[in-house]
C-alpha cells in the first residue's frame, strides 16, 4: 500500500518547515538501523533534535520547492544518496553528535557483510569437542587440546576492516557467540549555518582552532615583513621597528625627543640610575654579614681574659 496523498502533502509540509526552523543538519546513513533503534534515537533527542525521514525523491523536490528562499540548502543535495535521513536540530553540535552515536547495537557477524572494522578471535578455551579441530585449522587459528576441548592458543585476525565477511568466518563468530559489528546511526555530512562539512571537523576544540589561526597569522606575519609588504599583522612590528631605528638616529646625534631623553641621560649618567636600584641584595648581605662580626666579637672578648697567658705558665 503506497503512501497517499495527504500523507505526502503533509511530509512536505513538515520538512519545508524543518528545513526553514533549524540551522543546523545532520546527514545520517540509517542502513541495518531497526524500527526500536529508530524510536530510542527519536527519545534521547527530544528537546535537542527532530528525525526525518523519507524518499530521496522525495527529499530533493521539496528542497526544489523551497531553495529559491534559502539557497544553501542547495549544496546538500549532492549527499542525498543511499538510505538517508535528517536530524534537525539548533543545538551544540557536539552534544548531538554524541547522543546520535551513542545509540548502537551489537550485531551478530553476518556472511557477504562488509566488516567496519578488523575482527579479532582471541586466545580463549572454547568449550568445543575435539572432533571441530579440523575446522579452526582450516580457518588458519591455532588450537590445542586441554582438558577434552578445544583451546585458541593465541589471538588471531580473522577479517580485515572493509572486506567482506566469509561463510566460514560467520560460522566461527557465531560458534565463539562473538557479536563484532555495532550499528546505528552514520553521519555522513553535517551542514550548518549555510556551509557542509564532514563530521570529523568538530572534534577540533576551540583551542585547536585558535592554535592554527595564530600560527596561520604568525606566518602571514613573517612573510609581510620580509616582502616589506605591510599587512594588518606587520603594521605593528613596521612601526615598533621604525621607532627604534629613530630613537637609534637619536642616540648618535643631538637630535631630541620625549622618547629619547630618558635614554640618553640613562647612557650619560649610569650611576645615577643604578643607585635608584633596589638595595635588597645589599640588605640580604649586611644580614648574613652580622653573625660573622658577633663570632668575631665574642673571640676579641675570650682573648682579653686570659691576659695572654696560658693555663699553665
Amino acid at each position: 500500500m503506497g503512501i497517499t496523498r495527504a500523507s505526502k502533502e503533509a511530509w512536505f509540509t513538515r520538512i519545508s518547515e524543518l528545513f526553514d526552523s533549524y540551522p543546523s543538519i545532520f546527514i545520517v546513513n540509517v542502513d541495518n538501523v531497526s524500527s526500536q533503534q529508530m524510536h530510542q534515537i527519536r527519545r534521547s533527542l527530544r528537546g535537542e533534535g527532530v528525525v526525518i525521514m523519507g524518499k530521496n525523491t522525495m527529499v530533493r523536490r521539496a528542497l526544489r520547492q523551497i531553495v529559491a528562499d534559502h539557497p544553501d540548502l542547495e549544496k546538500i543535495v549532492p549527499h542525498i544518496r543511499g538510505n538517508i535521513g535528517f536530524v534537525f536540530t539548533s543545538g551544540d553540535l557536539k552534544d548531538v553528535r554524541a547522543k546520535i552515536l551513542e545509540n548502537r547495537v551489537a550485531a551478530p557477524a553476518r556472511a557477504g557483510a562488509y566488516a567496519p572494522s578488523d575482527i579479532y578471535v582471541n586466545a580463549c578455551n572454547t568449550g568445543m569437542e575435539p572432533g571441530k579441530t579440523s575446522f579452526f585449522q582450516a580457518l588458519g587459528v591455532p588450537t590445542k587440546i586441554a582438558r577434552g576441548t578445544i583451546e585458541i592458543v593465541s589471538d588471531v585476525k580473522v577479517v580485515n576492516a572493509g572486506d567482506r565477511v566469509g561463510t566460514s568466518e560467520a560460522t566461527l563468530l557465531n560458534l565463539l557467540n562473538i557479536s563484532p559489528f555495532t550499528y546505528g546511526m552514520v553521519i555522513e555530512q553535517i551542514f550548518d549555518n549555510g556551509q557542509v562539512f564532514e563530521p570529523s571537523v568538530l572534534d577540533f576544540s576551540e583551542e585547536d582552532l585558535l592554535k592554527r589561526f595564530m600560527g596561520g597569522a604568525n606566518q602571514i606575519t613573517c612573510i609581510s615583513l620580509a616582502l616589506n609588504h605591510p599587512t594588518i599583522g606587520s603594521v605593528m612590528h613596521n612601526v615598533v621597528n621604525a621607532y627604534k631605528k629613530v630613537l637609534a638616529v637619536s642616540i648618535a646625534t643631538d637630535y631630541d625627543f620625549d622618547g629619547s631623553e630618558q635614554i640618553k641621560e640613562r647612557i650619560r649618567n649610569p650611576d645615577a640610575f643604578a643607585a635608584a636600584a633596589p638595595a635588597a641584595p645589599a640588605a640580604a648581605a649586611g644580614g648574613e654579614a652580622a653573625p660573622a662580626a658577633e663570632e668575631k666579637k665574642e673571640e676579641e672578648e675570650e682573648s682579653d681574659g686570659d691576659m695572654g697567658f696560658g693555663l699553665f705558665d
